[in-house]
C-alpha cells in the first residue's frame, strides 16, 4: 500500500463463516454500547476512543454508537459528475418537521450548497460544480449554518465517465465540433432522459470554461462560467433541435465548454441546482461569422497562435516516459498505461476491444492512455515523423492529478486548451498537421524499459521479481512487499483452505491483500481507510495516489503515482495478486517477493539481513515465510469482525500452531494421481493444491492463474528497437515499423538517384544495417532503363506497322 498517500485499501474476505459464533472479546477491545450510551457520533465520525464506536469497523464488530447512522452519512447515489448539479439522499435518517428544517451541505469545508428536505422528512443535498474528481467530504448542517455535525463522502466523476442517463447528450458531437467548417451546417439537437430532471419545463444554457493569468505563475485560475441560453421555459420532452447562430463577440473567447438543462423555475446560470450536462467539447457551433466565411484561414491563425504560445511555456516533453515498443508490453504494463481506457472521450474510442473506428488517428487500430499523473500520452504505435495519425503527447493529462483544482491539473479542461484545441485547429479545421506534429512528436520506444512483474497466487505459489519459484504455505498477515523508496508497502493474509466435507485442509491462500473475499458473494470487496467502497455507480476511482478500477467484480487493478502497479484477482477460492514495479526499485525491495536486483541467489532474505540459499527446504521456506509475519504497529489489514480480531489482531501475525503440508509430503492415490496428471501436465503447482485442498478445481485455478503470470512474462520482456529512421531529403521509404527484424525500403523522387544501400534492417544489437541513403540529382538507372526500353519499344511498334504495311501492299 502506498503510504504517500494518506489512505489504504483492503480487499478480501473480512469475516469469519457464516453461523461462526462470537468469540470471546480480547482486551483492550471496545464491548458493543450498551442500550443508554451517552456518547454521539456527532462530529466524531471516524473515531474510536469512547465507550462506542464511530469508526466504520464497528457496524461488523457491533460496537457502533447508537446515533452512529444519523451522523456518519451513507447517500444515494454516492456519486455524479464533477460538474455538479447531482441530487441525492442522506440515507437512514429523517427530519420529524420538513418544513422548519435549513439544509446547507458544506463540500472540502468551503463550498456550501443550499439543501432541502422531501415531503417524507428525507434530506437531500445537490452537489457543487468542482474543479476536481474523486472522493470528497461533505458536511450537513440542519440548523441554517450554525453547526455541521453530520459527515460524509461524495464522488466526484469526470464529466465523460458518468451514465448517459445522468446526462445530456450532443447527437453526433462530431457534427457539433465541426459545425461551420466545408460541408456542415444546418440543425443540431441534444437529447436526454426526462426522468432525470423530473420538471414540467426545462432551461437550456451554454457554460464556457476558461484560464486566466500567466500559465503556471501563482495567478494562473481555471473558471466556469454561465454564458447565455439556448432555450427558455421549453417543455421537458427529453430533446431540443436548433439552428445555431454566431454568438456576440464578447462571447467568441471561450473555445470550449457544456450545455447545462436546468428546472425553468431556477433562474438563469443559477449555481448548485439540479442540473443534466453535456461532455465538455469544442465549441464550432457558437463561432462567429468570421469562423463560418473562412474556417481554414481562421484555424491557421489560432494555429499559429498557439504555436507562439508553446514558445513561451515550459518544455514538457523530457518529463515523459518512454513508450511500448508494442501493443503487447503496453497491455501487460497496467502500472503506468491504461489500454482499455476509461475515460469514454471520443478521442478515446480508438478501442479494439470495442470495434471503434480510430477517428482521429486513422490507420491505427487501438490507443493506449499513458500515466495520469498531470502528464499524458497516447500511444498507437504509430510515429508522428511517419503519419498525422501517430500518438502524441499531452502538456495535460485528461484525468487531471492531485491536488487539482487549479491548471495544469484540472480534470478534462486543461487538457482540451492546451491539447485538443490546438489539434482540432492545425489538423481538423485545417490542413497544418505537420506544424502541430513537428512540435509535437511521438516518444519513441529505445529507452523503454519494461515494469517487473512478481506473483503470488493458489495454495500460496509465489514467483519473486528475480523469478524464483517456491511455496510458503503459513497462516497469517504477511508482508509481500516493502520498498523504502516510496514507503510503499503490500500485504496479505493467508488462511486455511476446507474440504469438501469441511474440514479444514492443511494449505492455505491468500484471502485479503491491503486489496477481499466478500463473504457470501462472488465478488471482490474493496476497502478505503477500512471502509467498504461501493463500485455499483461507477467501475474506476481515481483516488489521491492511485487510480483503481474494478472489472466483472473478480479482479481490481490499482496504478500508484510511482509507476507501480498491482493486479488482484479472484481465482478459486483464493485470491491472485501480482505486483508491477519499474526500475527505479532496483536494491529497494523485501519481503516474500523477493529482492529486485537481478539475482535470484538472495531472494529468501530474512528480517536480519541474513541470506537462505536458493536451495533451501520447504521447512526452511517455512522458516522464512515466518519471519515476514507483519508488525501490528504497521499492519495495513482490516480487523473488521470478532472472528478477525480473535484470530488475527491479538493473536501472533503467523499461527505457530499451524501444521503445513510441505511439497515433500505430498501423496495421491492412482486414481486421483491419474486425474492431476491429466490436469496440470508438469505444473507442480497445480498438482500440489490438488493434494493439499483434494480439489481438482482448486488445482486448475493456480494453474489458471500460474499461466497468467507466465503470459504476462512473455510480454513483458525487453524488445529491441533501432528507433526511427529518417527517410532521405528528395525521396521516401517503405516502412513504419523499427523493432528488430524490421526492413525499410528507401526510393528516390524522380530526376534523383539513390546513392547507397535500397533497404536497412534492424538488428538484434539495436543498430540499423545502414544509414539513410542519399538523392542526388541525376536520373535514376531506373529512369534510363524505363527510356531505352520505351525507345526498344517504338523502334519495334514501328518496325511492326513497317511489316503490316509491306504485308498490305503484297496483298494489293
Amino acid at each position: 500500500m502506498p503510504w504517500n498517500a494518506p489512505s489504504a485499501w483492503t480487499l478480501g474476505r473480512a469475516r469469519g463463516p457464516r453461523g461462526m459464533p462470537l468469540l470471546a472479546q480480547p482486551p483492550g477491545l471496545p464491548s458493543p454500547p450498551p442500550h443508554d450510551a451517552q456518547d454521539s457520533c456527532s462530529m466524531r465520525c471516524g473515531a474510536l476512543d469512547s465507550p462506542c464506536s464511530c469508526h466504520p469497523t464497528c457496524s461488523g464488530l457491533g460496537t457502533c454508537c447508537l446515533d452512529f447512522r444519523d451522523f456518519c452519512l451513507e447517500i444515494l447515489p454516492y456519486s455524479g459528475s464533477m460538474m455538479g448539479g447531482k441530487d441525492f439522499v442522506v440515507r437512514h435518517f429523517k427530519v420529524s418537521s420538513p418544513t422548519d428544517t435549513s439544509v446547507i451541505c458544506r463540500f472540502k469545508e468551503s463550498i456550501q450548497t443550499l439543501g432541502h428536505v422531501d415531503s417524507s422528512g428525507q434530506v437531500h443535498c445537490v452537489s457543487p460544480l468542482l474543479y476536481e474528481s474523486g472522493r470528497v467530504p461533505f458536511t450537513v448542517s440542519l440548523d441554517n449554518g450554525h453547526s455541521f455535525p453530520r459527515a460524509g463522502t461524495w464522488l466526484a466523476v469526470h464529466p465523460n465517465k458518468v451514465s448517459m442517463t445522468e446526462k445530456s447528450e450532443l447527437v453526433n458531437e462530431t457534427r457539433w465540433q465541426y459545425y461551420g467548417t466545408a460541408d456542415t451546417s444546418g440543425n443540431l439537437s441534444l437529447t436526454w432522459h426526462v426522468e432525470a430532471l423530473p420538471t414540467q419545463t426545462v432551461t437550456i444554457e451554454l457554460w464556457g470554461y476558461e484560464e486566466t493569468g500567466l500559465p503556471y505563475s501563482q495567478e494562473w485560475t481555471a473558471k466556469w462560467s454561465y454564458l447565455y441560453p439556448l432555450a427558455t421555459h421549453i417543455p421537458n420532452s427529453g430533446s431540443f433541435t436548433f439552428t445555431p447562430k454566431p454568438a456576440p463577440p464578447s462571447y467568441q473567447r471561450w473555445q470550449v465548454g457544456a450545455l447545462r438543462i436546468i428546472d425553468s423555475k431556477n433562474y438563469a446560470g443559477q449555481k448548485d441546482v439540479q442540473a443534466l450536462w453535456t461532455n465538455d467539447h469544442a465549441l464550432a457551433w457558437h463561432r462567429s461569422d468570421d469562423f463560418r466565411e473562412d474556417p481554414v484561414a481562421w484555424a491557421r491563425t489560432q494555429c499559429q497562435a498557439w504555436e507562439e504560445l508553446e514558445d513561451q511555456l515550459p518544455n514538457f516533453l523530457e518529463e515523459l516516459p518512454d513508450c511500448p515498443c508494442t501493443l503487447t508490453q503496453a497491455w501487460a504494463d497496467s502500472g503506468r498505461f491504461f489500454v482499455s481506457l476509461p475515460s469514454g472521450r471520443t478521442d478515446y474510442g480508438c478501442d479494439m476491444e470495442q470495434g471503434s473506428v480510430c477517428t482521429y488517428h486513422p490507420g491505427a487500430v487501438h490507443c493506449v492512455l499513458g500515466p495520469g499523473w498531470g502528464l499524458g500520452t497516447g500511444y498507437t504505435q504509430l510515429l508522428t515523423a511517419d503519419s498525422s495519425s501517430g500518438s502524441t503527447p499531452n502538456r495535460g493529462h485528461d484525468w487531471g492529478a492531485p491536488p487539482f483544482l487549479t491548471p495544469p491539473r484540472v480534470p478534462g479542461m486543461f487538457h482540451w486548451l492546451y491539447d485538443v484545441l490546438s489539434f482540432y485547429y492545425c489538423c481538423l479545421w485545417a490542413p497544418d498537421c505537420p506544424h502541430y506534429m513537428q512540435r509535437w512528436p511521438s516518444n519513441d520506444c529505445p529507452n523503454y524499459w519494461p515494469l517487473r512483474l512478481a506473483s503470488a497466487f493458489g495454495d500460496p505459489h509465489f514467483v519473486t521479481f528475480d523469478g524464483t519459484n517456491f511455496t510458503f504455505v503459513g497462516c497469517g498477515d504477511y508482508v509481500l512487499l516493502e520498498a523504502v523508496l516510496t514507503d510503499l508497502r503490500v500485504q496479505a493474509r493467508a488462511q486455511p483452505g476446507r474440504m469438501s466435507n469441511g474440514t479444514q485442509t492443511r494449505g492455505t491462500g491468500l484471502t485479503a491483500v491491503a486489496v477481499r473475499l466478500a463473504n457470501g458473494t462472488r465478488g471482490l470487496e474493496v476497502l478505503l481507510n477500512q471502509e467498504v467502497l461501493s463500485f455499483a455507480e461507477q467501475s474506476w476511482m481515481g483516488l489521491k495516489g492511485m487510480f483503481l478500477s474494478v472489472a466483472a467484480r473478480d479482479r481490481v487493478s490499482i496504478m500508484l503515482a510511482s509507476g507501480a502497479g498491482l493486479e488482484v484477482s479472484m481465482q478459486g477460492p483464493f485470491l491472485s495478486v501480482s505486483v508491477l514495479l519499474p526500475e527505479k526499485f532496483l536494491t529497494h525491495t523485501h519481503g516474500l517477493l523477493g529482492t529486485l536486483n537481478n539475482d535470484p541467489t538472495d531472494n529468501f532474505t530474512l528480517r536480519s539481513g541474513r541470506v537462505l540459499p536458493p536451495g533451501s527446504s520447504p521447512q526452511e521456506l517455512f522458516l522464512f515465510g515466518a519471519d515476514w509475519a507483519v508488525h501490528n504497529a504497521s499492519s495495513l489489514l482490516t480487523y473488521d469482525s470478532w472472528f478477525l480480531v480473535h484470530n488475527f489482531l491479538y493473536q501472533p501475525k503467523h499461527d505457530p500452531t499451524f501444521e503445513p503440508l510441505f511439497t515433500s509430503e505430498t501423496t495421491l492415490n492412482p486414481s486421483q494421481a491419474q486425474e492431476a496428471a491429466k490436469l496440470c501436465g508438469d505444473d507442480h503447482f497445480c498438482n500440489f493444491d490438488v493434494v493439499a485442498t483434494g480439489s481438482l478445481s482448486t488445482g486448475n485455478a493456480t494453474r489458471v492463474a500460474h499461466q497468467l503470470h507466465q503470459r504476462r512474462m512473455r510480454s513483458l520482456q525487453p524488445v529491441v528497437s533501432c528507433g526511427w529512421l529518417a527517410p532521405p531529403p528528395s525521396g521516401q521509404k517503405e516502412g513504419n515499423r523499427y523493432l528488430a527484424g524490421s526492413t525499410i525500403y528507401f526510393h528516390c523522387d524522380n530526376g534523383y538517384s539513390l546513392a547507397g544501400a535500397e533497404t536497412s534492417t534492424c538488428q538484434a544489437d539495436g543498430t540499423w544495417s545502414s544509414p539513410t541513403p542519399e538523392c542526388q540529382p541525376g536520373r535514376s538507372y531506373a529512369v534510363l532503363l524505363g527510356i531505352i526500353f520505351g525507345g526498344l519499344a517504338v523502334v519495334a511498334a514501328v518496325v511492326l506497322i513497317y511489316v503490316l504495311l509491306r504485308r498490305r501492299k503484297g496483298n494489293m
